[in-house]
């Protein structure tokens, strides 16, 4: 048999295939009238499972059991994402328990950051909230959580990701354990200067004070003055602090310019961070279950058992809803050995269908789905 006739064959059996699929889908649709009858959900892992087994059985060789799993396992999801529209179309969709809302409201409230004055998450507040915001400062990123869950605060600014340094893995895991929500997002750059006393000159330096990722972020800079003392304190506005109370000439800090300003330091040396785009991504949390209704960014966060494919039929309820993944990181569970739960940022906004969709299936299909915000 020459080429031509088998792609001949090949075309033949490929109409056969997609008339028995469209023959599938029809029986699918009546399978979600059903279930919209009687309420059942739409994943019925012990089904599947089953149905697995039956087609694997049916193929001969290992080569093509696995091949027929695969695609089995690809022809449920479609189906899956068929009967999850039909309930979505009949009144059947999430119950979302979030508040759409023109703006969220930036006066007359009170937001909690970690650190001290001048610290970068200081400087997030200001720049999401305005100048005159009234903010107040905790020394733990828990405990600015627990102010905000406790409602002491109307907001929390918490970092969560650094263009250089990566994620800020404990406020994933503050995401879990405190029941606040991201109702926003602010992008700082970091930009480090060189701070010292007012009346210090840069020849006089002779100790350099930051937090230890302000120093490395900062290398290049101080290694070009080998004689300088580099000395690692909690974090780089506790650096300012530290210089303005000791009244020594010749020390200085490593820290932004609004720490300069708040505790009355003079600019040394602006910029010395070695990579100039470096920039972090806070969010700002609220116990409310709001979100703007311009909102296009949403976070999830998920459970999955440990076996192979789980993860990717997870996020196939994206792939066939047209809802597009931004980010996706993991984090160990907690007292649950080699368990990791996902955390997940897509585009769109809660309204809208698609999104609403994709949920839906994550919410059947996954363990302990939350949303944790559209912003």
């Amino acid at each position: 048999m020459d080429l031509l006739e088998i792609r001949k064959k090949l075309d033949q059996i490929d109409k056969e295939l997609v008339r028995l699929f469209e023959q599938r889908m029809d029986l699918c649709r009546q399978v979600a009238e059903y279930k919209i009858e009687t309420g059942k959900p739409v994943y019925d892992e012990e089904r599947e499972s089953q149905k697995i087994k039956s087609v694997r059985a049916l193929a001969e060789s290992e080569e093509n059991k696995q091949g027929a799993e695969e695609m089995f396992r690809q022809l449920m999801t479609v189906s899956r994402r068929l009967q999850y529209r039909l309930l979505a179309e009949n009144g059947q969709d999430m119950q979302l328990h979030f508040k759409a809302v023109d703006s969220l409201p930036k006066t007359g409230v009170r937001v909690v950051y970690q650190g001290i004055e001048g610290a970068y998450s200081h400087g997030a507040a200001l720049q999401y909230f305005g100048d005159n915001v009234d903010a107040y400062h905790v020394k733990t990123w828990e405990a600015a959580m627990e102010e905000v869950e406790k409602g002491r605060a109307d907001y929390g600014v918490l970092p969560i990701e650094n263009s250089s340094a990566g994620v800020v893995e404990d406020n994933y895991d503050l995401l879990m354990e405190y029941h606040n929500y991201i109702v926003a997002e602010t992008f700082l750059p970091v930009k480090h200067a060189l701070l010292g006393l007012p009346d210090a000159s840069l020849e006089e330096i002779k100790t350099v004070f930051s937090h230890p990722q302000g120093l490395m972020q900062c290398s290049e800079y101080l290694d070009s003055h080998p004689d300088w003392k580099k000395i690692s304190v909690e974090n780089t506005a506790v650096a300012a602090k530290k210089v303005i109370e000791e009244g020594d000439k010749t020390q200085a800090a490593v820290a932004s310019e609004i720490a300069g300003r708040l505790y009355g330091l003079k600019v040394l040396q602006s910029s010395v961070n070695y990579n100039k785009e470096n920039t972090t991504r806070f969010i700002i949390v609220s116990r409310q279950p709001i979100y703007k209704k311009t909102a296009d960014k949403v976070s999830i966060c998920f459970e999955l058992p440990h076996k192979s494919g789980s993860l990717y039929n997870i996020l196939s309820n994206f792939i066939y809803n047209n809802v597009n993944m931004v980010m996706i990181e993991s984090r160990p569970v907690k007292d649950k050995n080699w368990e990791y739960r996902f955390f997940v940022d897509v585009e769109g906004n809660l309204g809208d269908s698609a999104v609403n969709n994709a949920l839906k299936g994550i919410e059947e299909e996954a363990v302990n789905m939350r949303i944790l915000g559209n912003y």
